[in-house]
């Protein structure tokens, strides 16, 4: 049988729908989300009063959040990008890092997170006068006071950042070293982001040979507004772990007229190296990089047996949870439990986070908590407030 083959006979696992109660208390990793792009409507407001900021387009909670996501659904990622202007702007004292830091972690774990790494850029939040060593610290901070809220609620999670330096800038080295010295004190890992025509990571050779004589983890955000060439820079110049998007990589992929399935050298690789795509969905067809989720490649590149993992890329922008995420992929796809769980279980081996740890996270929270969701799909028993998937 050839792999094409194989690929119109396979089907999702799952002969039943998930519920969205069901989706949101399944055990979930999310591994690419930005801090910046995530804030609740309802903060940017009060913030933006404290400190006199008037050029938000409305101060109604429920306005501001559909205009930003109908900022974001331009097919532009540079106008996509344009949309973080409001949320930085009132990003910049320790107090409202520290806020920002703590809501999101309570709003990940409600949504049935247990792990996260959560993304921002320390050079975004210097307006105000704080050092980048104050900016990591106040995030961190903020980070240790939402998962102790969520503990004292009964739920759990941790969340480790990720410090992206900027594509168009010239401090990824300086972002690099940050990323280091912090490591053992909440930082996970490097990022470079930004708009990637016309700024590719390799001008920042300097960083990620840097990075890699410390043994640092680093994702790279490439293949979504530029195709395959960026990506093959990002693993094979700039020694990424991890792809930030990566959608793009269908470029290396050729499907015949008959259904053959052929993956180009770079593709190979980034399967057979199990390299995860950090896939965002919503994110992908607001910037253009798909035309829909019935269309979008996340099932493809799953389907042959790439390490996918699903995320938000920013919440608030994309007006998106991980629920909604697998929602829409449930409706295109026909996804069930099985599938979930495989996103999952790709995201913990990706983390950022010692072998012990990601052993743990999966033997004692995942697989638990999908048994328990996989009992509940088939047998059709009604969820108890309270009777959450995630402490399992």
């Amino acid at each position: 049988m050839t792999l094409s083959d194989k690929l119109r006979l396979e089907s999702p696992t799952s002969s039943r729908s998930l519920t969205e109660d069901q989706i949101r208390r399944a055990p979930k990793v999310l591994l690419h989300d930005h801090l910046d792009g995530g804030l609740r409507a309802e903060t940017i407001i009060e913030l933006a009063a404290e400190i006199g900021y008037r050029d938000l387009p409305t101060t109604e909670p429920v306005a501001l959040a559909d205009w930003f996501r109908d900022a974001a659904d331009s097919g532009s990622l540079e106008r996509y990008l344009e949309t973080f202007a409001h949320t930085c702007a009132v990003m910049q004292t320790a107090e409202a890092l520290f806020r920002i830091a703590a809501e999101c972690a309570e709003d990940l774990a409600a949504d049935g997170v247990v792990y996260a790494e959560v993304r921002y850029a320390p050079e975004q939040h210097q307006a105000g006068g704080l050092t980048l060593d104050q900016v990591v610290e106040a995030v961190n901070a903020g980070f240790r006071e939402g998962e102790r809220r969520v503990a004292a609620a009964g739920r759990r999670i941790r969340v480790g950042t990720l410090l992206c330096a900027m594509r168009h800038a010239d401090r990824a080295v300086e972002i690099a070293e940050l990323a280091v010295a912090h490591r053992d004190r909440g930082v996970a890992g490097f990022d470079i982001a930004g708009g990637e025509i016309g700024n590719p990571a390799g001008r920042h050779a300097q960083a990620f040979d840097y990075l890699r004589s410390q043994g640092a983890r680093v994702t790279v955000h490439a293949g979504e507004a530029v195709g395959a060439e960026s990506i093959r820079e990002a693993v094979l110049r700039c020694g990424a772990h991890r792809i930030g998007h990566g959608v793009r990589i269908t470029d290396d992929i050729t499907i015949d007229a008959d259904g053959r399935v052929t993956l180009g050298r770079l593709a190979s690789y980034v399967r057979d190296q199990r390299i995860a795509l950090e896939v965002c969905p919503t994110s992908n067809l607001q910037t253009g990089a798909a035309a829909g989720y019935p269309e979008h490649p996340i099932d493809l590149l799953r389907r042959l047996g790439f390490r996918v993992c699903l995320n938000t890329d920013n919440r608030l922008v994309s007006g998106t949870t991980m629920t909604e995420e697998f929602q829409h992929l449930r409706d295109a796809f026909g996804y069930g439990a099985a599938e979930l769980e495989e996103f999952t279980v790709h995201a913990a081996k990706a983390a950022f986070l010692p072998f012990d740890e990601r052993t743990a996270l999966i033997n004692e929270v995942i697989l638990p908590g999908y048994a328990h969701l996989r009992t509940r799909e088939l047998g059709r028993v009604p969820v108890r407030e309270g009777d959450a998937a995630t402490t399992a």
